[in-house]
């Protein structure tokens, strides 16, 4: 049975119950199975070696995962050898048109779709709308997680700065 935990994260100021452990920095980050946009599984084995940022978000067709996407994006383009990785429950065909439409080349999407296999491994699957809650995990090289941030009210922006400091620590460890 999956843990539920309620009332940490809300939505347009409503409590929401987040199903998954919550994950821990200094932890072994969990397992999971996500699908890339040509539909084949991915894995936190899939990326091994690398310095990682996961973020999670409720849809890439909303404005502040629209923003928060190409944020990273952007970012990402500085910091060779990190791999980011955006994951939502939107299906792969709509997650491609949305990169392609924004020019998105240095994220890759992720759909969890399927099974919810990252949202409940990283404790971030909302159960009133089988949605992802937002937030924020960098993953060392060793599959440690170096960051964790749950963003409180899911229609808020996550520290982007923050999660950069530790991605760039992180790349450097």
């Amino acid at each position: 049975m999956d843990t539920e935990r309620k009332g940490g994260t809300t939505f347009k100021g409503n409590p929401l119950t987040l199903i998954g452990n919550e994950v821990k920095v200094g932890q072994t980050a969990p397992d999971f199975s996500a699908l890339a946009g040509d539909l084949s599984p991915v894995t936190l084995a899939s990326s091994k070696g690398k310095t990682r940022l996961f973020v999670a978000v409720p849809s890439l067709d909303t404005p502040v995962c629209d923003a928060e996407t190409r944020r990273f994006n952007e970012e990402a383009a500085k910091m060779p050898g990190v791999d980011v990785w955006v994951i939502s429950m939107d299906l792969p065909f709509a997650q491609g048109r949305f990169c392609q439409t924004a020019g998105i080349k240095n994220v890759k999407c992720l759909s969890d779709h399927r099974d919810a296999s990252f949202g409940k491994a990283y404790g971030t699957l909302i159960k009133e709308l089988r949605l992802l809650s937002r937030a924020i995990f960098v993953v060392d090289a060793n599959d440690k997680v170096q960051y964790v941030e749950y963003v409180k009210e899911v229609t808020s922006h996550p520290d982007y700065q923050a999660a950069l400091d530790a991605l760039k620590q992180g790349a450097r460890a």
